[in-house]
Parts: structure tokens; sequence; C-alpha cells
């Protein structure tokens, strides 16, 4: 077996992954590593300055080129200050291996400082999570991590790599990668049960989830909505285009409220989730959202997902390109003459009526537009009528995001990427990383004010490295998101109108200032016409730019 140190054996196994980008923020655990790195010329190193930006970054990597992600950190406090953003890619199945320095395995006894029990840190928010002790053994956790990270349900995994692990030489047996196939077909039983169920349904509806955009699915998803005429809701936090939002039969998102949810599924006699989310509140209520009788088929490749709320008639483990294709072909044989006439003019009488409330909801947008401070339905419908086909938005804008998707095109996979977690601070950097993976594209990033200071170090990693991303601030001096909230819940800050604790107009925040600090081009828009006028000039030059927008600042109702 060939002898090499640890540090060129780490690099080495990332090659052999397939990996071309680390990002990091390097302290005294990783100096080894960044020594190998000067004579490294084929992965590159993308430098972040705080470890919450980099987890984003490399979450949006994943997500946007269906890939790994690795991440390098240092030690205890590095992995802390990353593991809000490490929920967010935990709840967006994002492939991160995440990696942190470790003080030397020969002091480590004695809790040098900076150190800690890296694995017991990252556990609760990865798939599986290990520390190297023998440099012979990195071929074998690599491996085992990355295969992991990969397999479905995809998701970050996490490795402690402690000092002299990457400064020894050792006998280092590479090995070589495992890759887990996807296309993991739905049992054949279930599949007839779940045809046997569509083919009779009167008043079926689809929930499509993020799994449909990671298993490249919108196209077997199409043709099983059409075949059964069914509308196609999103799921409630999604992360991702989960059906194309131009296509005659898609809805958006139900209201997201328990008595919202339970007016739209009363229309309906069977409820077919395809790797959706069913539910996710930000407030309790005593309404059941779930009316009796409505049956429900789950789809989806992660079992602890699938009637984890609510019971499924047909529970299905399965990936969605593979298994719908099935299942839409039995239906089809299922239904009979009457059903497919039924199912005809369901099709007909739905597509009209969606197609009626996308115009009127597009009109009552544009009606907006002259209206200063800059409305948030007026702005996402102008963004959508500038943007290139191929744009990718990323969206972080919490109370100005409803209806985002309704009037801004996102057809295909990776054409949109939203907050899933709810862990905020992360799109703003997530552009960085999306924008690594798809140089290809024009990538625009709509973020919230409160959410863009969490990271807003980020901007400097975009202009080291020359990436071209354009962010729209949409700023309304507040977290206006949790006024919202506050009053939905009818208590003392609603009869006060005092929101202690979610201003962020005293001093005013000085955006063109950051940005322009950071390195970024910055400017302010006070109306519609000024902040498209922006983007195009952005996106037609091919630089980086963030625009701050003065936004409507009310919060009644939401």
């Amino acid at each position: 077996m060939p002898v090499m140190s640890g540090k060129r054996a780490l690099l080495d196994l990332l090659k052999q992954e397939g990996v071309t980008v680390m990002f990091g923020n390097p302290g005294t655990t990783e100096l080894p590593l960044m020594d190998a790195f000067a004579v490294e010329h084929e992965i590159r190193y993308i430098l972040g300055l705080q470890e919450a930006a980099l987890m984003a970054m490399a979450d949006g990597y994943a997500q946007a080129s269906g890939g790994l992600a690795v991440l390098n950190l240092h030690v205890a406090p590095g992995l802390g200050n990353a593991m809000g953003m490490l929920y967010d890619a935990q709840k967006a199945n994002a492939p991160v291996l995440v990696t942190a320095g470790q003080q030397d395995l020969e002091y480590l006894a004695q809790e040098p400082i900076l150190s800690a029990d890296l694995p017991t840190l990252a556990r609760p928010f990865v798939k599986w999570a290990a520390e190297v002790h023998r440099a012979e053994d990195l071929p074998l956790y690599v491996h085992r991590a990355v295969k992991t990270a990969l397999a479905p349900p995809a998701g970050p995994v996490f490795l402690g790599l402690p000092g002299d692990i990457l400064k020894n030489d050792a006998e280092i047996d590479l090995g070589e990668p495992t890759r887990i196939a996807p296309r993991i077909r739905g049992d054949a039983a279930a599949v007839d049960a779940a045809a046997e169920l569509l083919g009779k349904a009167e008043r079926p509806v689809i929930i499509a989830g993020d799994v449909v955009a990671q298993s490249r699915a919108h196209k077997e998803l199409i043709a099983l909505a059409e075949a059964i005429a069914a509308p196609v809701y999103v799921e409630f936090v999604p992360n991702s285009a989960s059906f194309p939002a131009s296509h005659p039969l898609y809805r958006g998102m139900m209201t997201r409220t328990q008595a919202g949810v339970r007016e739209v599924l009363e229309k309906h006699d069977l409820l077919f989730s395809v790797g959706g989310d069913l539910f996710t509140w930000s407030l309790p209520s005593s309404i059941d959202p779930w009316p009796r009788g409505l049956k429900l088929i789950h789809l989806d490749t992660d079992p602890w997902q699938i009637g984890k709320n609510f019971p499924a008639q047909v529970a299905i483990l399965g990936d969605p390109q593979a298994t719908l294709p099935e299942i839409t072909a039995a239906a089809t044989v299922r239904m009979s003459a009457n059903a497919k006439s039924a199912a005809a003019r369901r099709l007909k009488s739905l597509t009209e009526a969606i197609r009626k409330e996308r115009e009127a909801f597009c009109a009552k947008a544009r009606a907006l537009a002259g209206k200063t401070p800059v409305q948030p339905l007026a702005l996402l419908e102008a963004i959508g009528a500038v943007l290139p086909k191929d744009a990718v938005v990323i969206e972080e804008i919490l109370s100005s995001a409803p209806g985002i998707r309704s009037l801004i095109t996102s057809d295909d996979a990776q054409s949109y990427f939203g907050l899933r977690g709810g862990g905020i601070g992360w799109g703003l950097p997530a552009a960085i990383g999306i924008k690594l993976a798809l140089p290809d594209r024009p990538v625009v990033a709509l973020v919230g004010d409160g959410s863009a200071l969490y990271t807003i170090q980020a901007l400097w990693t975009a202009a080291h490295y020359r990436l071209p991303v354009v962010w729209v601030i949409f700023n309304n001096t507040s977290y206006r998101i949790l006024k919202q909230r506050l009053v939905m819940l009818r208590g003392l800050a609603e009869q006060a109108d005092t929101f202690v604790g979610m201003e962020l107009n005293d001093p005013p925040i000085d955006f063109i200032g950051l940005a322009r600090s950071l390195g970024i081009d910055a400017h302010c828009a006070k109306t519609v016409h000024d902040a498209t006028d922006l983007i195009g000039k952005a996106l037609a030059s091919d630089t980086a730019m963030l625009i701050d927008v003065d936004m409507e600042r009310g919060y009644k109702p939401m």
C-alpha cells in the first residue's frame, strides 16, 4: 500500500467521490489541510468569513447540483456557528459532508482549547456522525460518509478530523466509492392499491413535495395529474419547484392554517401526497385540518414521513420518477369509461378556473405597481416579468412570499430554491453556492432585511470570487412575519399596537454601505420600476449587485 499523509489522502478521496469544490473557514487544526491546498489544483477552496454563511453556501450548492457538497469547519465553535444552517440542510435533504478539525488525539484527553465531542454535537442534525482516529481508516470513513449522504433520503453527514491524522504519514489504501441507486420502485401490491383508489376517485387532489424535484419527476407527476384531473398544490415550506408553476393544474400553496387546509381538503375525496409534508404548522389550532373520510395515498423516499401525522390507506416507499409511471398506467386501466369522461370534464373546468384565478391575481399585483412604499405583490410580479426564462430564484422573504411562484415562473427542478428549515439567514449565502453549482444560469436572491443580517458576511465571498449574483432586499425595517403572527394571537401587542424586539429602524441599517464595504455594488430602489431597472442592469452586465428596496411596512392582515 502507498505511504502518504492524511491530508493528501483526504483530498484524493474527495476527488474519487467527484468533489471539485470545498467550502471552508480554516483554523489551527485545519493548517495541515490548507498546506495540502497549496499544491492542489483540482479542488477549488471557497473561503467564507462565518460558518453559518458557509453552511448555507454548501447547502445551496448541494441542492442545485444534485450532488455532494463538502464543508470544512474549525473545531467546536466553528461547528457550533454552523448548527442553525445545518438544521436547514437536514430539513432540505441536502447531501453535505461536513468536516471539522479536532485537536491532536495525542493530547485530546487533556481537553485542549476549542476541543469537544464533535460527533455528539453534530448528531441531532445529520444522518451519521463519526471521528477518524487512525489515518488508515480515512478511506473507510470518507467513503461511508459520502455513500450515506447521497443515499435516499439524502442529507448531511459529519466527520471529525484530528490534526495529527491529517499531518502524519501512514500506509493508506484509498479504496473505491459506493453509490446506492436512487430509483427505488414502490412495492407492486401498494402500486396496485393506489391505482385502485385513484381510478375510483371523483375529486382527487395532489400535494407535491421537494422529493419530486429531487428525483427530477416533473414529467411523471404531470402525467398522473392530467390522467386523473387533479389540481396540484405544493407543500407548505418548499425548498424547490416541485411542480411547474406555469402548468394549468398548478394551484400553488394552501393557506397555511389548519382552517385553510380543512377548507381545501373538504372539497376532495382522495389526497395523493407525492413526497409532500403533511403538514408543517407555525401556530397551533383546535381545528382538525383532516376531514373525516378523506383517503390518503402517501409516496415518499423517507419512511419516517409516510403516515407521520395522518394515517395512509396506501403507503409507498419509492422514488417518484421510478414509481409514478407505474401508478399512472395502472390507474388509467382501472378507470371506467364514465370515470374517464368525468375526469375529462373535471380537467376542463379545473384548468379554466385556475386560469381565471391566476389572471385575477396577476392583475391585482399589477394594480399595486404605482404605490410607494413598494408593495410585495407588485414587486414580485414585476420581477417575474423581467427575469429571463433560465433564471434561478432564491427566496427568503417570509411575510412577502405568498404568491411568489404564481408571479415568478419556476418550472424546472433547478429554477427555484426556498428556505425549508425555517432557520433564517439561509437565502443570501445559499445563492452563492447555487451560482457555483449553476454558473451558466442567472441567479437572483430575494431576501428579507432581517434574514440578510444573519449572514451578510457572505457578500465578501461573492466579491472575492467574482460571482455575479443579484440580491434584492425586501426592506420593511422589521421582523414583519413576527408582527403578523403576534397579531394572530389577539393579545396585548395587538391591542397596544406595540411590538417589542421586532423593529429594525432605530438606527436604520445601511445595506448599501454594508454591501459596498464587502466589495459588492449596491443601490437603493424606492419604486418597482427602480428595482426592476437595477435588476436588468445587473443581469445585462453579469455583475454582482445588492438592491435595497423600500418596502411597505404594514402587517395587517396576514
